[in-house]
C-alpha cells in the first residue's frame, strides 16, 4: 500500500492588491488583472513580497475565478523566490457578490485553493525548486491571504 501524502504547514502569505483592471470579456471569459503592490511571508521562510506581479484572472459566466498569479519574495536573508501560484475561486452567487462589493466573506464559505509553484536560486532554499505545495486563501478588500502547505 501507498500511504497517502501528508501537509506541513511552509508559509503564510499576506498579498497587497492594487485596484483591479478590467480587460473585458476574451475568449475564454471576462479578464482582468489585479495588480500585487506588496505583502509579508511569515512561517519556515520569512520576508516581503515586492511590488512586481499581478494575478491574471479569468471569471467565467457562473462565477468561477481562475486564478493565475506570479509574485516575489524577498527573504529577511536577501534571497529572491518567485512563486507562480494557480488555482480557483469560486462560491455562491450572493457570496461572490460579497467579495466583489468588498466585504470580508468567511472563508469557510467559499472555494479558493491553489497550487503554488517557487522557484530561485539561492542554494539555501533550492529544495524549494522540488517542493510540491498547495494553498488555501480567503480574498480581503484590498488583500488575499494564503496558508501554503508542502506536500510530503
Amino acid at each position: 500500500m501507498i500511504d497517502p501524502p501528508r501537509l506541513a504547514h511552509l508559509v503564510d502569505l499576506r498579498v497587497e492588491l492594487g485596484p483591479p483592471m478590467e480587460l473585458g470579456s476574451g475568449r475564454a471569459g471576462r479578464r482582468r488583472i489585479i495588480p500585487i503592490l506588496g505583502g509579508t511571508v511569515t512561517g519556515r521562510i520569512t520576508g516581503r513580497i515586492a511590488n512586481h506581479g499581478a494575478d491574471w484572472q479569468t471569471v467565467f459566466d457562473d462565477g468561477l475565478a481562475e486564478l493565475d498569479t506570479r509574485y516575489l519574495v524577498e527573504t529577511d536573508d536577501g534571497a529572491l523566490i518567485e512563486i507562480r501560484n494557480f488555482g480557483y475561486r469560486h462560491g455562491s452567487p450572493e457570496v461572490l457578490a460579497r467579495l466583489a462589493a468588498g466585504e470580508n466573506v468567511d472563508a469557510a464559505q467559499y472555494y479558493m485553493r491553489t497550487h503554488p509553484r517557487f522557484e530561485t536560486g539561492a542554494p539555501r532554499y533550492a529544495w524549494l525548486n522540488r517542493t510540491i505545495c498547495i494553498g488555501t486563501g480567503a480574498r480581503e478588500a484590498a488583500a488575499v491571504r494564503m496558508h501554503v502547505f508542502e506536500v510530503l
